[in-house]
């Protein structure tokens, strides 16, 4: 199974549960990616500095695809975000799309 988290919300307990699932399903054998979009761009760079262990471990195993860049530009954060050393998403009018990941057969499940 392939699937996409397209994480949207800047609730961290909504994040936590994102991250949580795509470890546990990554586990399992799947291909698991998670997007940084909209007032979850807000959440990276905190979880960095509390060493969340969910985020730690999704990012130690490849799964955070990147954050957006327009959404970090607009909230304030691009510049932390861009020190994480993830990829910063632009393609779809300066966006994060799901279009790449859905042409490869990835099921995407947007919170």
């Amino acid at each position: 199974m392939k699937v996409l988290f397209y994480a949207m919300t800047g609730e961290k307990s909504c994040l936590l549960h994102v991250l949580m699932n795509a470890v546990n399903l990554a586990e399992k054998g799947n291909e698991v990616k998670v997007v940084f979009e909209g007032r979850s761009v807000l959440l990276p760079g905190q979880l960095q500095k509390e060493s969340n262990p969910h985020y730690v471990k999704a990012r130690d195993k490849g799964l955070l695809a990147g954050i957006c860049l327009a959404c970090s530009r607009m909230l304030n954060v691009l510049e932390e975000n861009q020190s994480l050393g993830l990829p910063m998403l632009n393609d779809m009018f300066g966006h994060a799309p799901m279009e790449p990941y859905m042409a490869q057969g990835y099921q995407v499940i947007s919170m």
